[in-house]
């Protein structure tokens, strides 16, 4: 899971973050001074947002190409118009 991993990382790369030590000590103590909750909501809506817009653009693009080449999207048969 990438959020809480991602604000850790930006968080042990400010000048004097953490203390000393290794990076693993600096990563837990800012961990358990951030806490887990907020580690994992941070930036969490930000994060729906730009997922939502990338996805509505992928249909986006997704529609007008296949608008532009001519084929259809969908093909629903009737089953009983098989039988």
């Amino acid at each position: 899971f990438s959020p809480p991993a991602d604000t850790l990382l930006s968080k042990v790369n400010k000048a004097g973050a953490g203390g000393e030590g290794s990076i693993m000590t600096r990563l837990g103590r800012i961990a358990a001074e951030t806490g887990v909750v907020k580690l994992c909501t941070q930036g969490l809506v930000a994060r729906c947002i730009m997922i939502g817009t990338l996805t509505a653009g992928q249909f986006g693009i997704f529609d007008i190409v296949m608008g532009a080449l001519g084929a259809s999207k969908f093909h629903f048969h009737d089953p009983a118009a098989h039988e």
